[in-house]
């Protein structure tokens, strides 16, 4: 295999293309081009899609991009205020657009169940998902749920949301779970099966770096993509890279990180060059019957050797299925005795 890797262009660091596979896809984008350039001539009227953490960033490039091409998109946020302002932006573009909120967050499993509840009394069927919500660089804190907030937004509560909407996904022929994920998954500190466990994944204070903690969240998305792929053969499933240090609401929680960010702002990807790739992921026609791949420029690279470890992927599974499961159980008795 001819793998290519470049740390000349920071929008291109660390991503190692993949020129050889069993379904090759030509090249047709690269890391200059935008959502809206991918989505050039498209039509997706009668598609319906579900991006989370859309009012802003990367996210909001995202689902403009796609409702701007006639997809009925849900705007999924925490801050339904915020959300119903990025509608009103989408829609002042163009008439007859169709987007709406829906409020999820990530910080409660009450709130992703209610989110997948609401639609799903509105909706039967659901064309793309595609998981951009995520915390960076945020000080140590418990959600509600009692897990480190980095790892329940990044990765425990969206997978508990993509496995509550398997049933409109399963309704859908050809239907996409699009991952954002990141190449700092390269940097993550879990490398045994070992490691798979509640006090390395939701570690306690003393044991917490927002950066490692991050870099784990990561390298999880991408073995969730690629266990869901194997598990869910009815749908396309993808993980992708969107840019480095590109200039988003994402690095927020740290001056430092604002600072890096602007001053590499020049040379980093637009909001719309970094949402391409997952608009390419969520829509390209040649990537039909394509399935567990990592993307980033709009193509198709190797993850880390430890991203593409089955026994990972399987273990990260079963883990945080049963985390979220006895979280939820343990509300139910928390309500049934009415205990706080």
């Amino acid at each position: 295999m001819n793998h290519t890797t470049t740390y000349t262009d920071p929008r291109l660091a660390f991503a190692t293309e993949c020129r050889e596979s069993s379904q090759p896809i030509r090249q047709r984008f690269d890391s200059t081009s935008t959502a809206l350039s991918v989505l050039h001539g498209r039509d997706l009227r009668g598609k319906i899609a579900i991006v989370t953490g859309a009012n802003t960033g990367i996210g909001f490039e995202t689902a403009r991009s796609l409702a701007l091409h006639g997809c009925k998109v849900i705007l999924a946020c925490r801050d339904l205020e915020k959300g119903a302002e990025a509608v009103r932006r989408i829609q002042s573009e163009k008439e007859g657009v169709m987007c709406e909120t829906l409020h999820l967050d990530l910080s409660s499993l009450c709130s992703v169940n209610k989110a997948a509840d609401e639609f799903q009394q509105k909706y039967r069927t659901l064309n793309i998902l595609i998981l951009n919500a995520g915390v960076f660089a945020i000080p140590y804190e418990l959600t509600q749920d009692g897990f480190e907030t980095t790892f329940q937004v990044n990765h425990l509560s969206q997978f508990y949301f993509t496995l509550l909407l398997k049933g409109p996904l399963q309704n859908c022929h050809n239907s996409r779970v699009v991952i954002v994920t990141s190449e700092s998954h390269r940097f993550a500190n879990l490398k045994k099966v070992e490691d798979f466990h509640r006090l390395t994944l939701s570690p306690p204070p003393y044991k917490y770096w927002f950066m490692e903690s991050y870099n784990n969240s990561k390298l999880c998305n991408i073995l969730f993509a690629q266990e869901l792929a194997k598990r869910w053969p009815f749908v396309n499933v993808f993980c992708c890279h969107p840019g480095n240090m590109v200039s988003s609401s994402l690095c927020r929680y740290s001056w430092i990180f604002r600072l890096t960010f602007a001053l590499a702002r020049p040379f980093a990807k637009s909001l719309q060059q970094a949402a391409s790739t997952s608009v390419y992921c969520a829509s390209a026609p040649e990537l039909e019957g394509i399935t567990g791949c990592y993307f980033s420029n709009c193509y198709r690279c190797d993850p880390s050797k430890t991203a593409l470890n089955p026994q990972l992927a399987e273990r990260l599974w079963f883990v945080s299925e049963k985390m979220f499961t006895s979280c939820m159980k343990n509300k139910k008795l928390r309500e049934k005795f009415q205990l706080k």
